[in-house]
């Protein structure tokens, strides 16, 4: 029945709810993750009277949550964005640091090495040079096996970090799960939005968007859908799914992200991005692993071209040069899900370190027979030969021999480089045993009466039985030659190659006819550096890229190559910082508790508090008057 009274009192309950929601705003102004409330009015239905139709007052409908989806979806992918990029910078930049220091470097660490080759060409017989050249071989060894070490501690990391972040995600998947239960309830028994619930419920998502990119999807009873890499359910109404760390199927020691269910568990390593975790896998797949496989193909690339010059070399005793350095070899891991007996060995061919990549390979039995393909992209790298120890597979600088028994599907990850730093080792530990000289030595004859000249000479096969055999060259005619042993006449190029047991000269000028040029052993050539020289040099032979670029600036491209992407990332993170500090104000200027605002909505609704109740004052004043009537 409408009256003045009811009319009065409805006024009052509703202000009364206003107060009450603006105190609960200024008492959360500073609550992470809450959103300003406001009482919504809605005027009571009217009742008919003879005249019309006669107000009867009003009632609050709803508490209404001020807050926008879409807003908050931008917040948490700038969120998610942010987090990868600043992840990944804060990890890259401690790589660059660490191979890009000027004095303790990469590029300082070879340059001190070459020095001291430089050194014993300029004294070759200085043992102290000598001494020093060996100490800083085995200071390059130490410091590139430092490098590696920290790169695997690195890795290290990455594999706890990404045991905490499944624990993390996990752990808020099962908190919003109970939440969807209690949001889901509390909306079947009042009809109305639990609004503290929702913001716990949001906050929780906000959280887990740092972790991990996220997608939500609403359902009609209030629940939200969490979904997480290419679609993988980790929340579905009241049901909560489990992130775990799992074994990686090549690498025991490596971890990687999987999604359990209650009849299977599924690799989503590859699938997942944003947020720390998807910074910390992105780190480890496009900086840690390459920086490894790089360190490990330089060192193996450093090895194979030394070695084959300190080979070409004389020591003080006399004898030719050894190998001045070992390397680790190829590694080969089979996948744990392999159902064959099959095997997959893998080496790395002597003299093909220029075909090395920087990349990690699957070997794959597939129905119509073996498949290489690389790890990072996938693509598929032809082979040669038929992958019997007589007739080895042949790719990209690597002898790969299979044995029967392997299963359709079988896989095995072959790592070429990874390994070689870890067994990088000197091999020559007596500073005489420094091959610094040449094992030959070029004379001309004393008779000679022409204009030519011959080289000093270098050796290219250093396995030649009759390399150090003395050889005499005799011109038999300005354009003709012979060599000793050889029944052959030669037509003379100035400037030609002259290839010989191993050793190359060039003769330059006219020769006359009965002119002679030697090749001998160098005896007693201690002073000699010619080898030296060419060791001093080799940082800037080309060796790697198929013998198209240089250690020198392999290295260069190698560390400018991280301190390109880190820098990249360091300016992502700060770009995308400042969307995320602009979507976070868009959405606070919607959610967020203005106070100015709410000191402002108290006096108004305290006001219209007071003035409903001069209205029930009113209503008894009338009544009493009433009643005093009555009396008479």
């Amino acid at each position: 029945m409408a009256d003045l009274l009811s009319t009065s009192v409805s006024g009052l309950m509703a202000f009364q709810r206003a107060l009450d929601t603006t105190s609960h705003n200024i008492t959360n102004a500073n609550t992470i993750g809450y959103s300003r409330q406001v009482a919504e009015f809605m005027t009571r239905n009217p009742q008919q009277a003879g005249n019309g139709w006669i107000g009867n007052g009003v009632d609050v409908s709803t508490i209404k949550r001020q807050y926008d989806d879409f807003l908050a979806g931008q917040s948490r992918t700038a969120s998610s964005s942010y987090n990868q990029f600043n992840t990944y910078a804060t990890q890259a930049g401690r790589v660059s640091n660490l191979l890009g220091n000027t004095s303790t470097g990469l590029t300082a660490s070879l340059q001190k090495f070459i020095n001291a080759f430089q050194a014993v060409a300029d004294t070759p017989t200085s043992t102290p040079a000598r001494q020093t050249l060996l100490s800083e071989a085995n200071t390059l060894m130490q410091r590139l096996q430092s490098y590696d070490e920290s790169l695997r501690g690195f890795d290290s990391q990455v594999n706890a970090q990404i045991a905490t972040e499944a624990d993390s995600i996990t752990s808020i998947a099962r908190s919003l799960a109970k939440l969807n239960q209690d949001i889901v309830g509390a909306y079947g028994r009042s009809g109305q939005p639990p609004n503290d619930l929702l913001d716990q419920r949001d906050r929780l998502i906000d959280e887990l968007s740092t972790h991990v990119n996220v997608n939500v999807v609403a359902q009609n009873d209030g629940a939200l859908n969490v979904f997480i890499g290419n679609g993988q359910p980790l929340v579905v109404g009241q049901t909560a799914g489990q992130v775990v760390a799992t074994q990686d199927a090549f690498d025991p020691t490596r971890s990687t992200l999987s999604f359990r269910t209650a009849t299977s568990t599924i690799d989503i390593t590859k699938s997942l991005s944003g947020g720390t975790l998807g910074g910390m896998l992105e780190f480890r797949s496009q900086m840690l692993d390459p920086a490894r496989n790089s360190l490990g193909r330089l060192a193996a690339g450093l090895t194979e071209i030394v070695n084959e010059q300190h080979n070409a070399g004389m020591d003080l005793n006399g004898q030719l040069g050894g190998d001045f350095f070992e390397v680790g070899g190829a590694r080969v891991m089979s996948a744990s899900t392999n159902g064959g007996t099959g095997s997959v060995s893998a080496t790395r061919i002597d003299g093909a370190a220029g075909s090395l990549t920087t990349s990690d390979y699957l070997m794959v039995n597939t129905a119509g027979g073996w498949q290489l393909r690389r790890a990072d992209t996938g693509a598929t790298v032809p082979m040669t030969g038929t992958g019997t120890a007589g007739d080895p597979f042949v790719a990209d600088g690597m002898e790969i021999v299979v044995t029967p028994g392997a299963a359709v599907g079988d896989r095995f990850m072959i790592k070429p480089t990874s390994e070689a730093v870890a067994g990088l080792g000197v091999l020559i530990t007596n500073p005489s045993e420094v091959a610094a000289a040449a094992p030959i030595v070029s004379s001309a004859g004393a008779n000679n009466t022409g204009s030519a000249t011959i080289t000093a000479g270098e050796v290219i096969n250093a396995t030649n039985a009759q390399l150090r055999s003395p050889v005499t060259i005799t011109f038999t005619s300005a354009t003709q030659y012979t060599v000793s042993g050889d029944p052959t006449v030669y037509t003379y190029t100035p400037g030609g190659n002259i290839d010989v047991n191993g050793w190359r000269v060039q003769i330059n000028g006219t020769p006359a006819v009965g002119d002679t040029f030697s090749m001998q052993d160098n005896v007693g050539g201690a002073g000699d550096n010619r080898n030296a020289l060419k060791l001093a040099s080799i940082l800037n032979q080309p060796t790697l890229n198929n013998g198209t670029t240089s250690l020198s600036a392999a290295v260069g491209e190698f560390v400018g190559d991280i301190g390109v992407k880190t820098n990249q990332a360091q300016v992502s993170a700060s770009a995308q910082k400042v969307v995320y500090d602009e979507s976070v104000d868009s959405l606070q200027s919607v959610a967020g508790v203005n106070l100015d605002e709410e000191a402002a909505n108290l006096v108004r609704y305290q006001q219209a508090y007071m003035a409903a109740a001069q209205m029930i004052r009113v209503a008894d004043t009338i009544f009493q008057s009433v009643l005093q009537a009555t009396r008479g």
